[in-house]
């Protein structure tokens, strides 16, 4: 069949709105229409060139939801009809660490780069003959698409695709973020640098873990604002604008976590993390990073790392598994005790990728929503 779909050709380069051609899906797999898709930081890194992917052209997005049109020959999961999120992590159910309740770090998560299939071929085609590749094996920048049934959630129909769709990656990489990864306690101070799609949920993983001080760290005001509204309780231009309130409020310690999802990670973000936190505290790295960069970190000293007792922690998909997150942070919204409408500061249509992008470089935006209906 025909679909549209966002294609990055070249990077750096920009998203290409083009009609191409969809395979039938195949064993375990199956067709989905799209509903709607987050405008997540991770794309954006490979437009920009800071992520790279083995094959292009590529379809950008892996934070989806839509519903499952047509079932591939041996799918068992799923029906027709089905509301589905997309999980970036295609879960097999069977290596070590899905075996150890880590489906996040699922040995399939090692294909997330290359684009094509887990049975290495292509179902998207161009028209002028090239095979294009998936981000993540998903590809939720179309209005159809083809999944392995591994990659796929299905939720209670009743929840609105178009903001459950958020659940697929930034809220689930945000709260567990906090409160998995920096096993934040009771009474904890924690620090949030970078309040974007992700280190908003942060924000929310940190207040329902039961922080008593929330101090966020984002150069944007709006961000800086809006924060509050998530739970913050007090936020600041940068990290080192923030550390006068946070020894304020530790006698001079530093904070308990400092959970660091910034736009893009840096060494520098890490090492005043690691100056940020008190001893035996938490830096959790959640943020993509420029995968080449290389040097120091500052701050970073083995004999000062050991002998306060600090923990770096990084962490992929919140620090745990997709299949059982996605369910419970939706229960937790139809409880009202997680705000995920107030996430979506805009919608989009499919052409105007470039301009959301461009509106979340700018600040503009939480998170922007791509809506295909």
């Amino acid at each position: 069949m025909r679909t549209r779909v966002a294609v990055l050709r070249e990077a750096p380069g920009k998203w290409n709105v083009e009609e191409v051609e969809l395979d039938e899906p195949g064993y375990g797999e199956v067709l989905v229409e799209m509903v709607a898709t987050g405008l997540c930081h991770s794309d954006d890194h490979i437009s920009a060139g800071d992520a790279q992917v083995a094959h292009l052209p590529v379809i950008g997005g892996h934070e989806g939801s839509g519903i499952v049109r047509k079932l591939g020959p041996g799918v068992t999961d799923f029906a027709e009809g089905d509301h589905v999120l997309t999980s970036f992590i295609p879960a097999c159910g069977k290596c070590r660490w899905c075996a150890n309740g880590k489906q996040n770090l699922c040995d399939n998560g090692a294909k997330i780069m290359v684009g094509d299939q887990l049975d290495g071929t292509f179902r998207i085609h161009t028209d002028d003959g090239l095979d294009v590749a998936t981000a993540a094996l998903l590809g939720t920048f179309a209005e159809w698409q083809v999944y392995d049934q591994l990659s796929l959630i299905k939720i209670d129909p009743s929840i609105p695709l178009e903001v459950a769709c958020l659940v697929a990656c930034g809220v689930q990489t945000g709260f567990g973020s906090a409160a998995y990864a920096g096993d934040i306690q009771p009474g904890d101070v924690v620090l949030v640098a970078g309040v974007g799609g992700v280190g908003m949920n942060a924000v929310q993983g940190a207040r329902e873990s039961g922080a008593s001080h929330i101090i966020v760290a984002d150069p944007v005001p709006d961000k800086q604002r809006w924060s509050l509204d998530f739970g913050a309780t007090e936020a600041f231009a940068s990290i080192e604008e923030a550390m006068p309130r946070i020894r304020e409020l530790t006698n001079g310690q530093g904070a308990d976590v400092a959970v660091l999802t910034p736009s893009l990670m840096t060494n520098q973000i890490i090492g005043e993390g690691l100056l940020a936190i008190r001893k035996a505290g938490t830096v959790v790295v959640t943020a993509v990073s420029n995968d080449r960069e290389e040097g120091t970190v500052p701050g970073l000293n083995g004999f000062h790392l050991a002998m306060m007792q600090k923990r770096i922690q990084g962490a992929l998909y919140g620090m745990k598994s997709p299949r059982e997150a996605m369910p419970q942070l939706l229960a937790m919204y139809q409880a009202g005790n997680l705000k995920l409408d107030e996430l979506v500061t805009k919608t989009y249509s499919l052409d105007e990728i470039n301009d959301a992008y461009d509106d979340m470089r700018a600040g503009k935006n939480i998170r922007g929503v791509i809506r295909f209906t």
